[in-house]
């Protein structure tokens, strides 16, 4: 069972869900929305997602062109799961707002070519100068 929630606690979430896959992602979109350099994340099938409390979104255009959208809480503001549009009927979890992420070992590590010079992170993983696959 995957847990997380906000940093307030209004907004929780959980999957029984084992993670389809691990993810870096360095895009410009994900830098911007964390105040990082990358964000790892877990994704899982969205239909197992259950949320408690009421999460707000925003949609941008993701760095792969297709929008995707941001849920968060809206009293803490802390990022809590992601809707990348273009894998539709997928959920991402941002690991810092899970409640006792397991190990993250990647499999891939995407957008390196926006990956800022002063963020390099060991990872053994594939990396794709654009979105993985």
């Amino acid at each position: 069972m995957l847990k997380g929630s906000c940093l307030c606690g209004r907004v929780r979430y959980e999957t029984s869900a084992a993670p389809l896959f691990g993810v870096v992602c360095h895009c410009r979109d994900c830098q911007r929305a964390t105040g990082n350099g990358y964000v790892p994340v877990f994704a899982v099938p969205k239909t197992t997602l259950r949320v408690r409390g009421e999460a707000k979104s925003y949609t941008v255009t993701g760095g792969s062109g297709q929008p995707t959208i941001r849920h968060f809480c809206p009293n803490c503001g802390s990022l809590l799961f992601g809707e990348p549009l273009v894998a539709a009927g997928l959920i991402t979890l941002y690991l810092g707002a899970m409640d006792d992420p397991p190990e993250f070992k990647p499999d891939y590590v995407q957008y390196t070519r926006q990956r800022p010079g002063w963020c390099r992170i060991e990872v053994v993983a594939r990396e794709f100068e654009g979105a993985g696959g």
